[in-house]
Order: C-alpha cells, then sequence, then structure tokens
C-alpha cells in the first residue's frame, strides 16, 4: 500500500522550495533580519546569548568566505566534532555557504573512530569543540592526511607561523579580508550549488559493524524544512529548545526547518541541563529520543509515590481522570460534567505542576529516533501534554512521516510528509520513496544497492503497516524480531517499550529469545530513580550495584514484570529476568549516541547471563 500526505498540507510549498540550503538561510535573513534566530547559554552573566538573523548571517558569510579562503572547494567535505551549541550551527551553515558539504562527528566518538570518518570522508577541515576533541585529531594525526587545518571553538590554537589549528576567530578574520578582497566570494559560492550538490555526510552510528557515510543533498534537506512547513506543525512565533546531538540527522532537519519557517531556537547540547532550560527558556516545542520521555515519566510518577499515602492516591487518582478526558476527546466523544469537574481539580493538583516542569508554554513535544511507547504519549496526553511521534532515518534525511497536533493517533507515527510515499513490502519492510531519500552510501555502492531499489524505494529495514487512513506504525526492526523455538515471531521492541511504561524504575530491557522455548531479558534501572527507591527502603547510602541486585529489588521488579506479561501473548511473556549490576551507556558501547540499544553488543557482552536463564 502506497501512501501519501493529508488534502490538508500545503504541498506548494515543497514545489517551490529553494534550490539549496544556503539560498534557503539567506531568504530567511532578508525575509525577517531582525528577529531573533538564536540563543545560548551565557559566556558571563546570567542572562542568554540572543543573536538575530541579520547578526547570524553576517557571522556566517566571515566564516564562510575564511573556509574559502582556506582553499575548500566545492562539495569537500569539512567536518564537525563538537556538542550540540551556536557554534556548530554557525561552522555547518557556514560549510554549505561555501558550497562544501558537513561531515557530522559525535563528540564521544573514540579517536580512532573519529580518523576513520574523517579518512573515509575526505575531510580537509575540522571544527572541533575544544582540547579534547583536539587531542584526538593530534593523536590521529599522521593518518589525517586530508585535514589540512583544524579550527576550534573553545580550544587552544597552534602558535608559530603555520599553525594547524586555529580559532574560530581567526577564521573569521581571515573571511573579513577575503571579502574586502572580494565582496561577491561567497555569493559565487552560493550561486553556483545544484539542488543535487552534496550537502551533508552523516555517519550512522549503527548499532553493528563500521559506521557508513549517508550521502545527503542539498535537495534533500530543503525538502524536509519545506515539508514539516507544509504541515503547518510550526509557525514563526515558536520557540524551540534544541540539545538533540547535531551529528544526528533528526537534530539537523530541526534546524533546517528553523530555516523555512523562522522561529526561534535555543541552544544548549547539555544532556544534564535539559531540565532546567526548559524552566528558563519556556520553549513551545522540543524534539527528543524516547528515553527522554520514558526518564520524564519514570521520574515523576516515582516522585508522586514518594511524598506520602495520601498524595499518591490524589496522584493515581488523577491519572485516572486525565486518561478518561483524553480518551473521550480523542474519540470525539463530550466530557460530561461532572467529569470535566473533577479534571479542573486534578489538573490544578497535579498536571498543572507536571506542565510547569516543561516551562508551561510548550505546545508539544516532537519525539523521533527510536520507537515511543504507546503507554507513555498517552500518559502525557492525559496531563495535557502532547507527545508528537514521528519517523525518519538517516537515509530518509530524518523525517518521513509525523503525527500531526489537530490528527494524533498514538502507537503510530503519523501520516507521510507530502512529497514522501511509503509501501508495505511482501515481507512487512516498510519502504519509502521521496525527495529526502539519500543519494547512497559513501564509496559503498553495493550496500547502496543493497537499500535502494527501482523507483528510488528504500527499503528501511523496519517492519510495519499502514492503516485504512493512511497512518504508519512500526511493528520492530526487521532484524531485530526473532522467533522462539515454538515457531513464534516476537517483536522485542514492544515489549520492551511496553516494561518502562509500567516500570517506573526502568532503565532499559533487553529481550531476548532467538530459538528459545521462553522469552527472558537483561534490565537495567535508573540511577536517579534508584536513589530514591533505596531512600524509602531501608538502603540510603548503599551503592547502585548493592541496592539493583537486592533480594528487595529483584521482588519489586518480578512485580512489574508480572504486569508487563499480563499485557502480552503467551509466547511474549517474560519468563526470566536479570537486573544488571550497571545501566547501559554510550561511552561503554551499548547505546549508540541517539540512545538506541545496540542489542548484538548486549547480547554477546552479557552471553553468558542469558545462556544461564535457560539452563
Amino acid at each position: 500500500m502506497t501512501t501519501t500526505a493529508p488534502a490538508t498540507d500545503d504541498v506548494s510549498l515543497v514545489e517551490n522550495r529553494a534550490g539549496s540550503v544556503a539560498q534557503m538561510f539567506f531568504d530567511r535573513v532578508r525575509e525577517t533580519p531582525q528577529r531573533e534566530a538564536y540563543r545560548f547559554p551565557p559566556r558571563s552573566g546570567a542572562e542568554w546569548e540572543s543573536r538575530t538573523w541579520q547578526q547570524t548571517g553576517d557571522t556566517v558569510t566571515r566564516l564562510a568566505a575564511g573556509l574559502v579562503a582556506l582553499g575548500i572547494e566545492p562539495e569537500q567535505r569539512v567536518a564537525i566534532a563538537s556538542m550540540t551549541r551556536y557554534e556548530w550551527i554557525l561552522a555547518d551553515l557556514a560549510t554549505m555557504c561555501a558550497g562544501a558539504a558537513t561531515t557530522t562527528v559525535y563528540p564521544s566518538t573514540m579517536s580512532e573512530d573519529v580518523a576513520y570518518i574523517l579518512t573515509d570522508s575526505g575531510s580537509r577541515i575540522v571544527f572541533a569543540e575544544d582540547d579534547v576533541q583536539v587531542a584526538k585529531l593530534r593523536e590521529e594525526r599522521s593518518v589525517l592526511s586530508s585535514v589540512t587545518t583544524v579550527v576550534t571553538f573553545d580550544g587552544t590554537p597552534d602558535e608559530g607561523k603555520d599553525p594547524w589549528v586555529i580559532s574560530l576567530a581567526r577564521l573569521e578574520d581571515l573571511g573579513a579580508a577575503a571579502l574586502a578582497a572580494d565582496s561577491d566570494v561567497v555569493q559565487q559560492r552560493m550561486d553556483a550549488i545544484e539542488p543535487d550538490h552534496l550537502a551533508t555526510l552523516i555517519y550512522t552510528s549503527g548499532t553493528t559493524g563500521r559506521p557508513k557515510g549517508v550521502r545527503l543533498r542539498h535537495s534533500s534537506w530543503t525538502y524536509e524544512g519545506a515539508a514539516v512547513a507544509a504541515t503547518g506543525l510550526l509557525g514563526v512565533d515558536d520557540v524551540q529548545f534544541l540539545w538533540l546531538p547535531m551529528a544526528h540527522s533528526f537534530g539537523k532537519v530541526l534546524l533546517t526547518t528553523q530555516l523555512q519557517v523562522g522561529y526561534t531556537t535555543a541552544v544548549d547540547g547539555r544532556v544534564e541541563k535539559i531540565v532546567d532550560n526548559l524552566a528558563v527558556v519556556r520553549p513551545t516545542f522540543m524534539g527528543a529520543a524516547p528515553r527522554i520521555f520514558e526518564k520524564a515519566y519514570g521520574r515523576i510518577v516515582t516522585m508522586a509515590h514518594n511524598e506520602g499515602a495520601a498524595k499518591a492516591r490524589i496522584f493515581d487518582w488523577a491519572c485516572r481522570v486525565g486518561r478518561t478526558v483524553a480518551e473521550r476527546r480523542r474519540a470525539g466523544e463530550p466530557v460530561p460534567r461532572l467529569l470535566a469537574g473533577q479534571h479542573k481539580v486534578a489538573d490544578r493538583l497535579v498536571f498543572s505542576k507536571v506542565r510547569d516542569r516543561f516551562g508551561g508554554q510548550l505546545r508539544f513535544f516532537i519525539s523521533g529516533s527510536a520507537a515511543l511507547s504507546r503507554e507513555v504519549a498517552e500518559w502525557f496526553d492525559a496531563a495535557g501534554v502532547l507527545i508528537l511521534e514521528g519517523y525518519g532515518l538517516t537515509e530518509t534525511s530524518a523525517g518521513s512521516a509525523v503525527n500531526r497536533p489537530t490528527n494524533v493517533r498514538f502507537g503510530t507515527v503519523g501520516l507521510p510528509l507530502p512529497g514522501t510515499d511509503f509501501r508495505i513490502a511482501d515481507d512487512g519492510e516498510i519502504l519509502v520513496r521521496g525527495p529526502g531519500v539519500m543519494a547512497g552510501y559513501h564509496r559503498l555502492d553495493d550496500e547502496t544497492a543493497e537499500v535502494l531499489g527501482d523507483g528510488g524505494w528504500l527499503a528501511t529495514g523496519d517492519i510495519g503497516e499502514i492503516d485504512v487512513d493512511g497512518f504508519v506504525r512500526i511493528t520492530d526492526r526487521k532484524k531485530d524480531l526473532f522467533k522462539t523455538s515454538g515457531g513464534k515471531y516476537v517483536a522485542p521492541s514492544s515489549i520492551e517499550g511496553r516494561f518502562k511504561a509500567v516500570c517506573p524504575l526502568a532503565s532499559q530491557m533487553v529481550a531476548h529469545g532467538e530459538q528459545r522455548n521462553y522469552c527472558c531479558a537483561l534490565i537495567t534501572l535508573d540511577p536517579d530513580a534508584i536513589d530514591e527507591w533505596a531512600g524509602r527502603h531501608g538502603m540510603g547510602g548503599a551503592s547502585y550495584e548493592d541496592v539493583v541486585t537486592s533480594a528487595e529489588m529483584h521482588e519489586e521488579i518480578a512485580g512489574y514484570v508480572t504486569r508487563l506479561n499480563e499485557q502480552l501473548n503467551r509466547w511474549e511473556r517474560i519468563k526470566k529476568f536479570v537486573v544488571l549490576e550497571q545501566d547501559l551507556s554510550v561511552e561503554a558501547g551499548e547505546l549508540t549516541p541517539s540512545l538506541k540499544v545496540k542489542r548484538r553488543v548486549v547480547e554477546d557482552r552479557y552471553r553468558d547471563r542469558l545462556d544461564a536463564m535457560y539452563a
């Protein structure tokens, strides 16, 4: 079945979009020069700093001219190794305005893998955030033959006549001098950009094997911005809080949409500061991975139940009332007067406080990069916090489908963006076709041919279905589905999402059962939630490992597993489980930077634990 976007989408925006990201950016500068474009944490003092579109455009022009002065040529690669911050955006825009292409590098990437990405991409210039990132480059300099210059945001530049590492200010000075000599140097580069020219080379973090470079065109990004704008999802008066890693396509697509729409973006990539920043920024929307919502849900539920039996009863009552009202509203049914009165009380006592945690101005969250638990989404909806789940891959420039604020179906990833088509293959795999689909994998023709078929259809690797109204539902990753020894197929991510919805202590679950006669699971627990639980159970001050491996905790988790199993088919039920002594992490190589579990890595690392559950 092939689906198209709803008739209410303004497809003219897609059909008449800019020819390049550079044009898109400067169209925005010309249209709203004095509106606020970006704000970011203070370099000094207490107030966040702010930049207009015109100020941003002037800086980007000088940096782009600086790149040209350093010898960068059209479509050559310029890498960025940094956490999310305003300078990342400047570097990215300057790279594309110089006609070059951005190579993204997660700041958590080990030096050996950084060297692989830079060498494979042929990157000539690298923006490195600080001395930590610069040190990785120095360590691997002997193999970085293509890298001619490193530009650091906060790090220490080299001294001497011919430095390898220069400051961002030095790059801007080089650009100013180049513009003084030829004021059209950047404009000439932008005029030469074709829609099919390479704009970004994003290396997939991957759950197995070496990362692959995904080649994304200017036309893909301009399409994404125009297509999201065409849905009416966002407006010029919106305020985004952006913390997502910019090396991931989800963060990039939200920036591209900003160029099309013109809203303000507040930028700070420090994950530990998200809650504090929401109170300061007071955004109208924010994109995030499901783990952020699961963690917030667990934190809110745990805190409510820690405040005594009376407050816990009020909280649970409010949740039941909120769910009932939300269900009736979604079904288009009236809310009876008594129930409406109860809901006002529930909102005042509980839900308004939940919304205040997110700044009080939120219209919705956007969830992407992994499957969002339907139960978690519905709980937030009951609290008056809408989460719009979307879908896309790095190979589709992130955005392919999304729920609309006025047309939400929980448990689905929404309707396709205008210009993108979905189809279900005979084996249940989702196929996607549209302007956002990649040009291919960098220097990997065979791998490209495996996923890009006739007619431009991309094999996503996801299993799913399309309902009669065109909503797309993702069942699981094709490679993650497993079959029990009894011949029954199991979709592990569905089980894992449900567990995190019923267990507020949970961080991760990895369900297992390939060719086994029953399913088992590895479970990790959230450190913040564990601290509070330990204090209430006479274990305050005990180590994380001692708490999670205690008999009391095993009994607690067993209760949640029982609740989970009540929702599952017989062959899906978790018969045995192990709580691991530590949480999964990006640093340990068990999670991708976008917080997806590297299932094969985890299973291999804990093979003895898994085998023991079948002994």
